[in-house]
């Protein structure tokens, strides 16, 4: 199963935090992970991988005046992020964050279940194999 095709599956991780940065000095030894920088316009994402695999990404907190908890953030694949915003809304979720395109990764959104619990969705770009 490729987790990045299969509508369903879990497929990626990420760490929102004020310092990205310290948090990789922490992960990184503790679970010998590298790390690439990507600049993006809202700041640097770290891509977490393990060996030649990304797995993961860190990032800071989109506003620093307004900061959250730090935590980390789950993504499941879908196989059309409107179509599951709509198919969510009519079981009753609510949409947290509209969908969005992410240059050269695809589209992503985020809802929240009817119990209260949110989760990311994602539709990705193919990807170089």
């Amino acid at each position: 199963m490729d987790a990045f095709k299969t509508h369903g599956a879990f497929s990626w991780s990420e760490l929102m935090t004020a310092d990205p940065g310290q948090a990789a000095l922490f992960y990184g030894p503790l679970f010998g992970w590298s790390f690439d920088h990507m600049d993006l316009p809202g700041g640097q994402y770290l891509v977490v991988k393990v060996g030649e695999t990304a797995v993961a990404g860190m990032m800071a907190w989109p506003d620093p005046a307004q900061p959250m908890a730090s935590a980390w953030n789950c993504y499941v694949t879908v196989d059309d992020v409107d179509t599951a915003l709509a198919r969510c809304q009519a079981l009753g979720g609510t949409v947290q964050m509209p969908a969005m395109d992410i240059p050269k990764v695809g589209r992503m959104a985020c809802i929240r279940d009817p119990q209260g619990a949110s989760v990311n969705i994602i539709t990705y770009l193919p990807r170089n194999e």
